[in-house]
């Protein structure tokens, strides 16, 4: 069992059925899902509290009875709550716009700030995961560096993310740099860097570091909702290393549990992740 620290969002989704593929232009129906659990603070945290860890969360959420919900939520699910900020606006839904094809838009309002204090003491801590846009977020994991395991997800602009290892998808890469991607998580992630993955759906994943590149292939799987899966591969990568296991070997256990998240048509692992994790034969893809 690992401590490990989630600096991410705790998410309320707020899912919108369309009746088919977006065009610019066009005309749509929807079923409303209902609001539901996500964000990657969740999406990452719960299978690894499922795998036996203790996860505790930095995040932000307001003083309202959306707020309240998402505190609840997260809380029977397992996570560390203490460390979640209230702020004094409203808690926003996050409106996601799902296609037959199982593909996803994400439509969401501008977040507040959020600033981070002085950081914890990172001894008592195994990994941190970044994937947050809070202000301070590098400073907190540039100082964790020398003290435990830091991966982060690649923001969605050029920001410093000092990590050992940085995650990333291919769509997120598109017309980013034209520099080698190990030069470019390097230009990202600092000295530290170790390792750079680029998720590619269901081609797999591939690993960049100094001495070259390696592809690991994907787990066989019906896309159902993509939603969360990287914060799910993210979590998977996580866990394997926390429990010993080398960097190709994690990746064949994330590629395991992105399998399980495409899968689900919930944000936060399935049942079936669980069953797995328990060793209950029953749980499938």
């Amino acid at each position: 069992m690992a401590n490990i620290m989630l600096i991410a969002n705790l998410n309320c989704d707020r899912i919108l059925q369309l009746n088919k593929s977006l065009q610019i232009g066009g005309r749509y129906h929807y079923d409303d899902g209902g609001r539901r659990l996500g964000g990657g603070g969740a999406n990452t945290g719960i299978g690894l509290e499922w795998a036996g860890h203790c996860v505790a969360l930095v995040s932000q959420v307001g003083r309202d009875e959306l707020g309240d919900w998402l505190l609840a939520q997260a809380s029977v699910n397992g996570l560390d709550c203490r460390r979640v900020s209230r702020h004094h606006g409203q808690t926003c839904e996050i409106m996601l716009l799902m296609t037959p094809d199982g593909e996803r838009t994400i439509i969401r309002p501008q977040r507040p700030v959020f600033q981070l204090g002085t950081p914890p003491d990172w001894r008592d801590w195994h990994a941190v995961y970044l994937n947050s846009s809070a202000e301070g977020a590098a400073s907190w994991s540039k100082s964790a560096l020398a003290h435990t395991l830091v991966v982060a997800q690649l923001a969605k602009d050029e920001r410093p993310r000092p990590c050992h290892i940085l995650l990333s998808s291919l769509s997120d890469m598109q017309e980013r740099t034209e520099l080698s991607m190990w030069d470019y998580g390097r230009s990202i992630a600092g000295d530290s860097l170790q390792y750079f993955i680029i998720t590619e759906g269901e081609q797999g994943a591939r690993l960049y570091h100094a001495a070259g590149e390696l592809h690991i292939d994907a787990k066989p799987a019906k896309l159902v909702d993509s939603t969360g899966a990287g914060d799910v591969y993210a979590a998977g990568l996580i866990h394997g290393l926390v429990s010993g296991l080398t960097i190709e070997q994690a990746m064949q256990e994330a590629a395991t549990w992105g399998a399980f998240a495409v899968a689900s048509e919930a944000s936060i692992p399935s049942d079936n992740l669980r069953d797995y994790l328990q060793g209950n034969e029953t749980g499938g893809i």
